[in-house]
């Protein structure tokens, strides 16, 4: 849609959260019409994710205790089995027992999700949190 303009909407919004937004507004440097295009985007990436088989990226961050037996080899192996959906891996020691692994994954909702749902099932799996982003 570039190059196409803008389209000027009117909406009704509660005083108290228009008077929250513009606080928050303020304080980042955004006006009002930047902070409902993200809404929206975001919005509309939420519903692709949940109700579509649509094409998004994201990232997979993991939270594990290392120290559980076999938990990176059975992380590792799933990944190699989603290779078609992986892009990168991140691996970070944060302390003695727990590791962080941010995972850029690109490909159909459905099959994002089944990687998310292997990967929380594993035993030493303390934390899996799914963004995504859309075209």
């Amino acid at each position: 849609m570039r190059g196409a303009g803008v389209a000027r909407i009117s909406i009704s919004i509660p005083p108290n959260l228009l008077k929250e937004l513009d606080d928050i507004l303020k304080k980042v440097g955004y006006d009002r019409s930047k902070a409902i295009q993200i809404a929206i985007r975001n919005f509309l990436t939420e519903y692709r994710w949940a109700h579509e088989s649509s094409e998004v990226a994201g990232a997979l961050i993991l939270l594990y205790d290392h120290r559980s037996r076999g938990v990176e080899e059975s992380l590792t192996d799933i990944q190699h089995e989603h290779g078609d959906i992986i892009t990168s891996t991140m691996h970070v020691h944060l302390d003695e027992d727990n590791c962080l692994e941010i995972i850029a994954v690109k490909g159909k909702t459905k099959s994002i999700k089944e990687l998310a749902e292997r990967m929380m099932k594993e035993k030493g799996v303390k934390q899996l949190k799914l963004a995504v982003v859309s075209k």
